[in-house]
């Protein structure tokens, strides 16, 4: 396996961080996660459509570029370096991810060319009040009715879950655990935001009360759901691993630029042995996460599924989580009074760094999976 990132990588990365260095700048990302809609759309519209980055890892036949996770995983990395509030994670690394491992061709010929264009945004929802990532423990309810399907339940906690486009739903029947692929303006549906600690990734509740929908909203065959999703929240959870290493390298940066600045007694607390240790130990920690995530990424590319994408996805993640929030509160300390002022923006990363430990799934039980998978306890869910 080749660790080397090629040219063609290269130049992918040296864009993101160029274009987002001059658009997502602190003022930017403030104002975006304050407006109406939580991003900037013209800026989407140019990241998804005119660089391409919806399209990244859709297959050409589907109108998009044929590249894999290692790309997306650059660009998860430049991302979360800036904090970008974009649908970026909703639809490309959920919704696209979920819908390229399910094998229903026809939603594939519907959704994922307008996905690539960035005319469409999507998400997935599958996490209920509960707050179990696993989609066996679904509780959103359908039934068979008149050609079609009738929903009711609740999901929370779903990101760009107010705003999307596209929602595909887990939902649980006499057949097992299904996915429809539901229209954000479908009548019955509401969707309400969830005000949250991290105000750079939305999530919403959405309720389906008596939600009808006819029978071509089902995303493949009813009670096949859990294989594609699962696949597709492993896939997600190295992007988000990835993004924390781009937010844990940037909280290392700033942390680094301000102890060259702050003068005390006399000279830069840059130079004093514990300030210097502590980013030593910061570096250690981003360049260790860096190679957890592009090692998930590269098995993901090289075509892993079920339990072995499982592992290295939770590996990731687990050691990204704790790595990235690490970082994020030693900014915060080496910051002094200042690292928790509005004025500042250390203290987004360690909202953001909390937020994202938490979301598909705690490192405690990603570690609990993984010993699970290796066989130190039950059977993996």
């Amino acid at each position: 396996m080749n660790f080397a990132v090629t040219e063609e990588q290269g130049l992918i990365r040296e864009a993101a961080r160029s274009w987002l260095a001059a658009t997502a700048t602190s003022a930017a990302v403030r104002r975006a996660m304050e407006s109406k809609c939580g991003y900037d759309e013209p800026a989407w519209k140019t990241a998804a459509g005119d660089f391409g980055w919806a399209a990244t890892a859709i297959p050409e036949v589907h109108g998009g570029l044929g590249l894999g996770m290692v790309e997306l995983a650059i660009l998860q990395e430049e991302i979360g370096r800036t904090l970008f509030p974009s649908p970026f994670e909703a639809t490309v690394c959920l919704a696209a991810n979920v819908l390229l491992a399910s094998d229903d061709e026809r939603q594939k010929r519907k959704c994922l060319p307008a996905i690539a264009s960035g005319d469409l945004t999507a998400t997935l929802a599958c996490s209920e009040p509960g707050g179990s990532i696993d989609p066996t423990s679904c509780e959103t309810r359908y039934v068979p009715e008149g050609g079609g399907f009738r929903l009711n339940g609740v999901k929370r906690h779903v990101v760009d879950g107010d705003r999307a486009d596209l929602l595909l739903v887990t939902a649980r029947g006499e057949k097992g655990v299904s996915l429809f692929a539901v229209a954000g303006d479908t009548p019955g549906l509401r969707r309400t935001w969830l005000p949250t600690m991290d105000q750079t990734r939305r999530q919403a509740e959405i309720v389906f009360d008596d939600v009808r929908l006819g029978a071509d909203a089902l995303v493949g065959e009813e009670g096949s759901a859990l294989t594609p999703v699962r696949t597709a929240l492993d896939r997600a959870a190295i992007l988000i691993a990835a993004a924390q290493v781009g937010a844990a390298e940037r909280c290392l940066d700033m942390t680094v630029a301000y102890a060259k600045e702050r003068v005390q007694f006399g000279r830069s607390i840059a130079s004093f042995q514990a300030v210097k240790h502590a980013c030593a130990d910061m570096l250690l920690l981003v360049e260790s996460a860096r190679s957890a995530a592009y090692y998930a990424a590269c098995i993901a590319d090289d075509g892993a599924t079920g339990d072995v994408l499982a592992r290295a996805a939770s590996l990731a993640k687990a050691y990204c989580s704790e790595a990235y929030f690490a970082c994020a509160g030693e900014a915060i300390q080496l910051h002094g009074g200042v690292g928790f002022t509005w004025e500042f923006d250390v203290h987004l990363y360690f909202k953001n760094a909390h937020a994202t430990e938490k979301y598909l799934g705690t490192p405690v039980w990603h570690r609990e999976r993984v010993a699970r998978l290796i066989g130190l306890g039950e059977e993996a869910a």
